[in-house]
């Protein structure tokens, strides 16, 4: 049986080797503004770092401050991002969310969870990454890669992701908050994967409560 103690040990062993294997910061999304990191954030959802990275100089060169966003036509801001997945839904979203940063907000985006949460477009995971990238506030982000591997290493057992994030909040020591995120995505993309996690390649399989099939 694990008690908590050895939970624990296993637990700071992991984070210790996830901080050696993949650092402990991250370049945050190429912007100049608040409201060009929050759109760049919500501009990630289901696509690739790479295609957001080489769509938003154009973008923002395009629209250079949320008043511009917010005043574009549809067709205007689809032909902009058209290159990065989902992209009707989401330049109805950036411009919906650009609208009420001038009318709501005073053109300012709002520097808490639950102000943030108001935006068309954000949310809880969108709202916690932005926090944490804008101004370091310790946060949780769970997004499908976090979720899964929290589960499969022993750490959760939430059912849906609000619940892992306070399981983990929990867990995990609050400096490693606001690096997890990155940290099991890399993880999660190329060892710990949705189809098949590669447990003879993971440095962490020794610790790992859950072993899959």
């Amino acid at each position: 049986m694990i008690t908590g103690e050895i939970k624990r040990e296993h637990i700071n062993k992991s984070l210790a080797k996830l901080d050696e294997i993949y650092g402990v910061t991250k370049e945050t999304f190429y912007h100049h503004q608040p409201w060009q990191l929050l759109a760049a954030i919500m501009l990630s959802a289901q696509s690739t770092d790479k295609q957001v990275e080489e769509a938003l100089p154009q973008l923002f060169d395009r629209f250079p401050d949320a008043k511009d966003m917010a005043e574009a036509s549809l067709d205007e801001i689809e032909d902009a991002i058209r290159s990065i997945g989902l992209y009707k839904n989401k330049a109805k979203n950036l411009k919906r969310c650009c609208e009420q940063i001038i009318n709501e907000f005073g053109g300012e985006v709002p520097g808490n969870i639950e102000g943030l949460l108001c935006l068309a477009g954000v949310g809880r995971k969108t709202a916690t990454l932005y926090l944490s990238d804008a101004y370091g506030i310790p946060g949780v982000t769970v997004d499908t890669h976090v979720f899964r591997i929290s589960k499969r290493l022993g750490w959760a057992i939430g059912k849906n992701p609000v619940q892992v994030e306070l399981e983990l909040q929990e867990v995990l020591p609050e400096e490693h908050w606001n690096r997890i995120n990155f940290q099991l995505i890399y993880h999660g993309r190329t060892v710990c994967t949705a189809r098949k996690a590669k447990c003879g390649e993971c440095v962490l399989e020794v610790w790992c409560e859950k072993k899959m099939d």
